[in-house]
């Protein structure tokens, strides 16, 4: 656990807990722990029950906001795509009049890549810290779904060229990845949206309507990630029509070789019975030869006819 003052988006490490307890004359205390930590932090900050218990719970929580007297608490999800797996992290955040707690069970690349923003943007206040910190989660799945989709246009290129079993594979896979990330979408829009509209007190009036730009960001990205669901089923159909097109020229191949070598079984069925007074051309010399030549050709001429055609 972490504990800095930050005033004006410089950070100071405070090495005393309990100095957070008491509103700093400048600025806001921004306390980053783990799930451990809040068997200590809950009595001091007063931290609801429910609230912790959301945040030791092992089930997956969904994107939701609860307001208590004191403080919010407020559950996002971050989101990182490794281009094999979609994982959603849960991101726990605590709000309060002078401080800000962000409880994780995995390092959370947002809570890194936050601190540059604090120093630009000189935050002073735990609303606006809380805004950064919404707006960078946001925006990273605006970046993953622009890599899903990269992703779905090369399978689909893989597909067209070179088909393969595998590839149903991942179809399947990664429809049902983003099935199941759509589903927490939804409530995470819902989750903005309060924050956007709802008479929040510890959240100023005038950032509010900044929220209302993470919205539609959060509106698009669910929007996106319908399309990416349709482009997943129009991916199968893909699939499943190239496998049909492949087996139907695996089977014209076949119809084709079927189809020369039928009249040369013909030839051969018929030499190869005993009739040597009836043909006696079986007693010519160098016949076998030329039955053999004549074979050749008529098969080469086959060939060509069907090649001139397209059917092989």
């Amino acid at each position: 656990m972490k504990t800095r003052l930050v005033h004006k988006g410089a950070f100071t490490l405070v090495d005393d807990i309990h100095e957070a307890l008491t509103p700093p004359e400048s600025g806001f205390y921004w306390i980053d722990a783990d799930v451990d930590d809040l068997e200590q932090l809950q009595p001091l900050f007063h931290l609801h029950d429910l609230a912790v218990e959301d945040c030791l719970s092992e089930e997956e929580q969904r994107p939701k906001i609860e307001i208590y007297d004191t403080h919010y608490f407020i559950v996002i999800n971050s989101i990182r795509f490794d281009d094999e797996e979609i994982f959603l992290r849960a991101l726990n955040i605590f709000l309060g009049r002078h401080f800000i707690i962000t409880v994780t069970r995995q390092k959370i690349q947002e809570l890194r890549a936050i601190k540059p923003f604090l120093w630009d943007e000189e935050v002073n206040s735990p609303d606006r810290f809380l805004y950064h910190l919404v707006d960078l989660v946001v925006d990273n799945y605006v970046i993953v779904g622009d890599r899903i989709e990269d992703k779905i246009e090369k399978l689909e290129e893989d597909i067209l060229m070179h088909t393969k079993k595998s590839h149903l594979n991942e179809i399947v896979g990664l429809r049902g990845e983003i099935l199941w990330l759509k589903k927490m979408l939804v409530p995470q829009r819902d989750v903005v949206a309060t924050l956007n509209r709802k008479e929040l007190k510890l959240i100023d009036n005038q950032l509010q309507k900044y929220f209302g730009d993470i919205h539609e960001n959060a509106v698009k990205i669910v929007d996106t990630f319908d399309t990416l669901r349709d482009l997943m089923g129009n991916l199968r159909e893909a699939y499943q029509s190239s496998v049909a097109n492949r087996a139907n020229e695996i089977m014209r191949i076949f119809t084709a070789l079927t189809t020369i070598f039928m009249p040369l079984t013909f030839i051969t069925g018929i030499f190869g019975m005993n009739f040597t007074d009836i043909l006696g051309l079986l007693t010519v010399p160098y016949a076998d030869l030329f039955i053999f030549g004549f074979m050749g050709v008529l098969g080469l001429c086959m060939f060509l006819l069907f090649r001139k055609k397209g059917w092989i």
